[in-house]
């Protein structure tokens, strides 16, 4: 079933934020997020916001995303004021964005440009299925502005793609990638998981072989995570497949960091690994440092000043309270102090920067000189009041969050 919301206090009906939101609003890093929620089928480990055509039932259809995303975008406009804020960059992701005319996501596009301006060097940013697209959609999708691709080929195994339910061939991603550098864009990222039940090594070596070979100049590598709810979850507690084991993903987390280390590419987050700055995802970087979003569609969450907020979930409800002229937020929180510390340790420690060791407390502080005596944190970042992860400490980053946050 698609994921659940978490709870906050009422959202106000016209979207309207606290001043404290508003303050300083348009000095810090600003970008979008669209969330498509469409997919022809349900991958058996996703328990994002999506919906299969059966799913959706009957008064929903994709032709009608486009409007209310540009409805929703009309309301950001308004809720931000005239502030100047210049859109840094765009993320569309989903289910399958490519599901829809490279025409809607366009406009849509034109209307955060319209609503905000664009930024001279803005990342804009789809990600698709390798058989959503084809040369020809993704010639119309860099027509229409995008400058990077992120394609979720997750495997190159046969045997482990179909244990995730995905329907690709395995040769489709590498395919998928040659036809987005042939179309113009920019930045090419492929997705990999790792620790798939009946993934082998040599099954994950070949995986990480096939990515490199198909030329990204992004790479992300994620552990499966068995989230509850999930087809895959049923079949685990069934007992037809194990489940995951911690030794198996540490072992191929660090092959994975060999090999893509040894191809050229370095670590800027714990699960991200590029071959320059340039190709670094951006817009992931606001999420990682607090900066400013606005998440548009179904389920989206968003971030502005320290206020938080996540929009109504099913496509009907968001597309029936946008017709309404109602905010599509349901519920929101405004975070303290203390709670925006404990986010920046949670996330910038996953950092290749690492984090400003001034955010600790003083428990933290002390812990920073066990954890860098463990081979956990670089030594010689402490020297320049940094928190940086070693590979070990990467293995370990919930552990070394912990111990940070005392």
């Amino acid at each position: 079933m698609p994921s659940t919301l978490p709870d906050g206090e009422p959202a106000p009906a016209d979207g309207a934020l606290p001043p404290s939101a508003l303050s300083g609003f348009g000095t810090r890093p600003f970008g979008v997020y669209l969330h498509v929620p469409f997919c022809t089928t349900r991958c058996g480990y996703c328990d994002f916001n999506t919906y299969t055509a059966e799913e959706l039932g009957p008064g929903v259809s994709r032709a009608s995303w486009a409007d209310s995303a540009v409805t929703e975008l009309r309301l950001a406009r308004q809720v931000l004021r005239d502030v100047e804020a210049p859109v840094s960059t765009v993320f569309v992701g989903g289910g399958t964005p490519t599901l829809l005319p490279a025409e809607d996501l366009g406009r849509v596009l034109r209307s955060v440009d319209g609503e905000f301006g664009l930024a001279a060097d803005v990342e804009i940013t789809t990600e698709a299925n390798p058989e959503s697209v084809e040369p020809r959609a993704l010639e119309r999708l860099r027509a229409a502005g995008f400058t990077r691709i992120s394609l979720g080929m997750q495997s190159a195994r046969p045997h482990v793609l179909a244990v995730l339910d995905r329907v690709h061939s395995p040769g489709r991603p590498a395919e998928a990638a040659d036809e987005a550098r042939k179309a113009g864009f920019e930045h090419v990222s492929l997705d990999l998981i790792y620790g798939t039940p009946g993934e082998s090594t040599d099954d994950w070596r070949a995986s990480l072989d096939q990515a490199l070979a198909a030329r990204p100049d992004h790479v992300s590598a994620y552990a499966l995570i068995v989230e509850d709810g999930t087809r895959l979850a049923v079949r685990i507690r069934r007992g037809d497949l194990p489940m995951p084991d911690d030794d198996d993903q540490a072992d191929k987390y660090v092959l994975a960091d060999a090999e893509l280390t040894a191809a050229g590419f370095g670590w800027y987050e714990i699960s991200n690994w590029a071959t320059s700055d340039d190709a670094r995802c951006v817009h992931n970087g606001l999420y990682w440092t607090g900066a400013d979003w606005w998440g548009v569609g179904p389920g989206a969450h968003s971030h502005v000043g320290g206020t938080r907020w996540w929009n109504t979930k099913h496509p009907t409800a968001w597309t029936e309270r946008l017709a309404a002229g109602v905010s599509p937020a349901h519920a929101r929180e405004v975070l303290d102090s203390g709670t925006r510390r404990v986010e920046r340790v949670l996330l910038e420690t996953r950092l290749v920067e690492g984090l400003d060791a001034s955010v600790l407390d003083d428990a933290g502080r002390l812990a920073t000189a066990r954890l860098a005596a463990d081979g956990l944190i670089d030594a010689g970042s402490l020297d320049g009041g940094r928190v940086v992860l070693t590979l070990q400490g990467r293995l370990l980053a919930d552990a070394v969050v912990r111990d940070l946050l005392g």
